[in-house]
């Protein structure tokens, strides 16, 4: 990654910034603790701190650098803090003759310790002491923190002693992790030295398991917060998975564990190769332009990427419409793209400490389960083995030997139910290269991808696992095409692959009889599935993968399902059915939410396109994975019970049971019970009642609800009211039902609907 130029010296000057503070003072004899010479050094620095970050913000328009925009942000920080220090003990505070404990360091330490900083960010200061805290201190750090806050800055600060620093960062790993980033602004150097030194003595060098296990359960507990997804379309950049808090993670424990004190000397330790260090340094570039942006555009310290600013940040950072993606898409694209290479360097930073804790700490934690080496043979294979309950593998060449094992690695894990050593997907990632059309087209290759795929255990941990390791996208080139693509769309919750993913864990689901009331018909009719289980498979995993393109993305889809199912092993029936669902997956939701389902003809349309009772149970099926797969609360009961509607309607239809003369038995049938429910009302107006509903209301509204209208418009009629209305909640289906009785005019359900 080419290194961009700070030009610092155009952000501030900080002498110049000095000798301005300082005339604020020439009238007064040099004295500076009046509330004019106050007033004159705020707007001083006010103009400044304007001036400068405007100045950062056109840099990285640009240049683009985000990580040269976060080290401008904090030099123009440093030179304020700098020159407000000074001011203060030159011309507020002034004392001839420091005494020894009237001696102070300004020391950066959080994110402002590393040297970086974005708009927004929070400016974190540890005012350090060489003993207990002095009049002069205390004085000092007050005036110079009420002028930071009055600048409108974000203050976190700290005054303390070395002794208190050490002994606090001993039982609170944040303090701990501030400390470690810790960096010297200004004042006594040595006071900073000395805490340095003995923070890596007394405290570093025999905590480092410890300082490792606490960072990585608060990651944990992080992502939980901001979304366990690192593939949410509207992504967390500072604290969300695979952002820059994961990066930062890595950092911080390299530094802790490895005692290092920059990211280059972990390609020195081995952790890293030097392509992986650049990717981490270009991951780390691009997140912080991304988040720079944002709280330049917001006026605000914004760290969740929203839909409204999307658009903008995509422009700011130069993106272009090209066929088959707006430019926000191809902005959102590259952002998911790296986060996924976060995930890379933080699978491959574990493995590397995992495998240095070994040698040194059993029972690491619950993560790495434990580090005492109990190694086991794996039946069935000598590629691989069992380490500590993880597949692991045996050498270093299994891959390179047999192409074919990258497939087994993932095969075997789901055959016996292990989680991934880090190890393993480490080297799998790296041998990525390994795959080419003869692997794609092996036969054994393509047998063990159908069984991951089709498996009753765990298929969605598996493809996932397949696909953040960067197997999957090179096993079906047109599934890599998809990988980190999100759709610019409220409804999408998830990018693309991951959609696809998460509806094959939906049709894990039915499959398991698990989750049954969500959509009773799915799994009444999934057991009678079995002949078509694998296409069906994938069918899902195959329905979305050509988003993206110029062209209708179900017809292009259906071209590909056509030519790679061969491949995968599927007979040319199967084949031809994957094709035609994927080319139709979106037909049955369209029809059911868009269409009239009284309308005979509605029926008769869909029913055209499906041809067979068996294509509707799949497209049912593929229906409900693909809304419940789209995020939460996508689904509700509303949409599966049109999806009912439709399906029953039509299999009548398909099965020769919908015909005029039935529907009319139905329907007299229909009046006669309604009839003999209101045997109570007087003869004359239960025939008068009767006979004014037409066919369709009495078809398809349950009895006991045409019961419950009949007395609502008897109590309406009874009372004179030319309008009424009647509230009714439908718990399965999710819905509240407003029933409306007024005379009818044109445009009447709009005046209602508003």
């Amino acid at each position: 990654m080419a290194r961009i130029s700070l030009k610092l010296d155009e952000l501030i000057d900080g002498e110049a910034l000095r000798r301005e503070m300082t005339a604020l003072t020439a009238g007064t004899a040099g004295d500076g603790s009046g509330q004019a010479a106050r007033n004159g050094v705020l707007q001083l620095l006010k103009g400044r701190l304007a001036d400068g970050r405007a100045i950062a913000e056109r840099m990285l328009r640009d240049d683009g650098g985000g990580s040269a925009c976060a080290a401008r942000l904090s030099h123009l920080m440093d030179e304020i803090i700098r020159a407000l220090y000074d001011f203060a003990v030159t011309h507020v505070y002034r004392v001839k003759n420091l005494s020894s404990a009237e001696r102070m360091a300004v020391v950066a330490v959080g994110g402002y310790g590393r040297g970086t900083l974005a708009p927004g960010s929070d400016i974190d200061l540890l005012f350090l002491l060489p003993y207990k805290q002095t009049p002069w201190g205390e004085q000092t750090v007050e005036y110079m923190l009420y002028m930071l806050w009055d600048l409108g800055l974000k203050v976190g600060h700290a005054t303390r002693n070395i002794d208190e620093c050490l002994r606090l960062s001993r039982t609170d790993v944040t303090i701990r992790t501030s400390i470690l980033e810790a960096r010297f602004l200004w004042g006594e150097e040595k006071l900073y030295d000395e805490l340095m030194l003995r923070f890596d003595h007394e405290v570093v060098r025999t905590t480092g398991p410890e300082y490792v296990q606490a960072k990585l359960a608060e990651r944990d507990d992080r992502h939980a917060k901001a979304g366990e997804s690192r593939y949410l379309v509207e992504p967390n950049v500072k604290d969300g998975k695979g952002g820059l808090r994961d990066l930062q993670t890595l950092f911080w424990i390299g530094k802790y564990f490895y005692r290092v004190r920059t990211g280059e000397e972990l390609v020195d330790k081995g952790v890293f190769t030097e392509g992986e260090y650049r990717e981490f340094q270009k991951a780390e570039d691009f997140l912080w332009a991304v988040r720079c942006h944002m709280h330049f555009l917001t006026g605000k310290a914004e760290e969740r990427l929203h839909f409204d600013i999307q658009r903008e940040i995509a422009e700011r950072l130069g993106y272009t419409t090209h066929p088959g993606l707006s430019a926000v898409e191809r902005f959102m694209k590259h952002y998911f793209l790296v986060a996924k290479d976060v995930g890379d360097l933080t699978r491959i930073f574990c493995a590397a400490l995992e495998e240095e804790q070994a040698k040194h700490v059993p029972g690491f934690n619950r993560i790495f389960l434990t580090f005492s080496r109990r190694k086991r043979k794996l039946a069935g294979t000598s590629d691989f083995i069992v380490d500590n309950h993880r597949i692991n593998i045996a050498d270093d060449q299994v891959f390179e030997r047999d192409p074919v094992n990258l497939l087994r690695l993932f095969w075997f894990a789901d055959k016996h139910g292990l989680e991934f050593h880090p190890d393993a997907l480490k080297l799998l990632t790296r041998s990525l290269g390994l795959v080419n059309k003869s692997l794609r087209r092996d036969e054994e290759a393509n047998r063990l991808f159908l069984d991951i795929l089709t498996s009753d255990r765990n298929a969605e941990l598996n493809l996932r696992r397949m696909n953040e390791a960067g197997l999957l996208g090179r096993l079906i080139p047109d599934f890599g095409k998809i990988v980190a693509m999100m759709q610019f769309s409220m409804y999408h919750h998830y990018t693309v692959d991951e959609h696809l993913i998460r509806c094959i864990g939906v049709l894990a689901e039915i499959e398991r009889g698990d989750g049954e009331k969500v959509h009773p018909l799915s799994h009444t009719l999934m057991p009678g599935l079995k002949k078509s289980r694998e296409a069906l498979y994938v069918a899902v995993l195959l329905h979305d993968i050509a988003k993206g393109r110029p062209e209708d993305h179900s017809e292009a889809g259906a071209r590909i399902a056509r030519r790679i199912c061969p491949h995968m092993g599927l007979s040319p029936a199967d084949t031809e059915t994957v094709a035609w669902l994927v080319e139709n997956h979106l037909v049955m939701s369209m029809t059911a939410q868009t269409r009239d389902l009284n309308d005979r003809k509605t029926i008769e349309d869909f029913a055209a396109i499906v041809q067979s009772v068996e294509r509707l149970k799949l497209l049912l099926i593929l229906t409900v994975c693909d809304i419940r797969g789209v995020g939460p609360g996508v689904w509700n009961g509303w949409k599966g019970q049109l999806l009912r509607t439709l399906y029953y309607e039509t299999e009548l239809l398909l099965t020769g049971g919908f015909s005029e003369v039935s529907r009319a038995q139905r329907t007299a049938a229909a009046r006669e019970r309604l009839a003999e429910a209101l045997a109570d009302w007087p003869d004359k107006a239960r025939k008068r009642y009767v006979g004014q509903h037409y066919e369709n209301y009495l078809l398809t509204v349950d009895l006991a609800d045409q019961l419950r209208h009949a007395e609502f418009i008897r109590e309406a009629d009874a009372s004179g009211n030319k309008l009424a209305t009647m509230v009714k909640t439908h718990q399965f289906e999710a819905v509240t039902e407003i029933t409306v009785l007024a005379q009818d005019h044109p445009r009447l359900l709009s005046v209602i609907a508003g």
